[in-house]
């Protein structure tokens, strides 16, 4: 049975549904309540896309060995390939079906990000290359966007670009804030060049994230960032309102992230705690509700 005959007007089973929700529940992500407030059809198809990310997710950065990842991960490209063929094999590709089926979720994007996680698995990445970095951003953050956008309901050329660029400031923002955690596993996803103009030498990636020149390589980073927050920005004018709340979400959450550590000079910010943790999180949850509603 091919994909086609699948009927965008299908459900998926309750329990591959509940399955995929509580997966996303328990990752404690605050977007599971920006989620929530969506029609049926797309959440479980947003559930969908986000299960499948968490599970590639944690397998390359799991404790297995290299070559077991890689034949992890090379599984769920068979099981991304059966979906596509019709024959869903597990709980979150059986749930996706009707999300393939409804919002034209493509086949390429799930392979994108599956290579995405490949490149952390055989890695660990340290000092790539800026063209390196960008295929990286593009599999792990765009490709998702990409399938998102679609879920959302905004696969326009306006949509696209905001899956594109907003997905490269949020993983850039990532990269920039997580340094100092990606250095105590043995990565350095900062670009080489921009360590090469510093004047900072690829020796480890604890050396490196401990050099006190490193901010000056966070801010080119980080101006590379906000032309890409402005440019999703940009783009998000030119999409429908309801239909891109979530990605707003997203952005504005973000950019909080983004706006700390400039704020900073471009030195890592410590974690919140006591009230202004409590007043983030409140901050959070406003969002979602309020964009959820409004």
């Amino acid at each position: 049975m091919g994909l086609a005959q699948f009927k965008p007007e299908l459900d998926a089973a309750p329990a591959d549904l509940d399955f995929i929700r509580a997966k996303v529940q328990s990752a404690g992500t605050s977007f599971y309540w920006a989620m929530r407030f969506l029609p049926h059809k797309k959440r479980a198809a947003l559930f969908g896309i986000y299960a499948f990310c968490r599970e590639v997710d944690d397998i390359a950065d799991g404790a297995d060995s290299r070559e077991d990842k890689i034949v992890a991960l090379d599984r769920w490209r068979r099981k991304i390939e059966d979906l596509y063929a019709g024959k869903p094999s597990d709980e979150i590709t059986r749930a996706l079906v009707p999300a393939v089926a409804a919002f034209m979720l493509r086949k390429k994007d799930f392979i994108a990000v599956i290579e995405g996680m490949e490149m952390d698995a055989r890695g660990p990445i340290v000092a790539p290359s800026l063209e390196e970095l960008d295929i990286y951003c593009d599999r792990v953050a765009s490709a998702v966007g990409r399938l998102c956008i679609h879920a959302f309901g905004e696969p326009t050329p306006a949509g696209e670009i905001v899956a594109d660029r907003l997905g490269r400031a949020l993983q850039l923002t990532n990269i920039m804030r997580d340094v100092d955690e990606d250095a105590g596993i043995g990565r350095l996803y900062l670009p080489a060049e921009y360590l090469a103009a510093a004047g900072i030498p690829v020796t480890t990636p604890l050396e490196v994230a401990g050099d006190a020149r490193l901010p000056a390589v966070v801010a080119a980073v980080g101006a590379v960032a906000e032309t890409a927050f402005a440019d999703a920005e940009a783009a998000l004018a030119l999409c429908d309102k309801d239909a891109v709340r979530p990605a707003v979400i997203m952005m504005r959450v973000y950019r909080q992230h983004f706006d700390r550590l400039k704020a900073n000079a471009w030195k890592p910010v410590p974690p919140l705690t006591g009230f202004a943790r409590l007043r983030a999180k409140a901050a959070k949850l406003w969002t979602a509700i309020h964009i959820g509603f409004f």
